[in-house]
C-alpha cells in the first residue's frame, strides 16, 4: 500500500515527529511557556474539580429516582468530565482550555492547523498519563519549542496567543 499522493506532498501532517513549520521559529512564540503552562493546568484543575462536584452533584440526584443506578456513574465522572473539558476547549474554537487562555496561550498542530476534538483527547489522556511518569516530563529541557513528550508524539505545540497567531 502506497502513501497518499496529498501525503507525500505535506510531511508535517503525516509525520508526527516532524518539528513545527517555518512560521513557528519566533523565540518570542515560546517565552514563559513552560511557567504559564504550570499555571494554566493548575486553573484547569480547579475548573475540573468544581464541574465534577457539580456533576458529582446531579448523579446523586440522578441516583435517587434511579433507585441507586444512577450512582454507578460515580466511578467514571471524574474522567468523562475532564476529558469532555479538555477535549471540547482545546479542540475548538480558540484551540486552548479557559486556564491556558487565561494564561495566554494557544496549541496549534506543526502544520500550523488547529487541533480538532480527536486531537485534544488524545492530547489530554497523554498528558495525564506523562503526568504519573514525571520523567516523561522531562522532554521540555531539551528542545527548544518547549515541548512535551506528548506534544511530540501528537505532532502539537503551545505557543503564546498574543504572537500574531490565528
Amino acid at each position: 500500500m502506497q502513501p497518499r499522493k496529498d501525503a507525500m506532498q505535506n510531511p508535517s501532517e503525516t509525520d508526527f515527529m516532524a518539528r513545527p513549520s517555518a512560521g513557528f521559529d519566533d523565540p518570542r512564540l515560546y517565552a514563559n511557556v513552560r511557567t504559564n503552562r504550570i499555571f494554566a493546568f493548575l486553573i484547569d484543575a480547579v475548573l475540573i474539580v468544581a464541574l465534577t462536584a457539580l456533576a458529582g452533584l446531579l448523579v446523586g440526584i440522578l441516583g435517587i429516582f434511579t433507585f441507586g443506578l444512577g450512582w454507578l456513574l460515580m466511578p467514571i465522572l471524574w474522567p468523562a468530565v475532564a476529558l469532555a473539558y479538555v477535549a471540547f476547549t482545546l479542540g475548538g474554537a480558540s484551540s486552548a482550555t479557559p486556564g491556558m487562555r487565561t494564561m495566554g496561550l494557544t496549541m496549534r498542530m506543526v502544520s500550523g492547523k488547529r487541533p480538532d476534538v480527536l486531537i485534544a483527547g488524545m492530547h489530554a489522556l497523554l498528558s495525564w498519563f506523562s503526568i504519573t511518569i514525571p520523567v516523561l516530563l522531562l522532554a521540555t529541557f531539551f528542545n527548544g519549542e518547549k515541548r512535551l513528550l506528548h506534544d511530540i508524539v501528537l505532532g502539537t505545540v503551545v505557543i503564546n496567543r498574543d504572537s500574531g497567531t490565528n
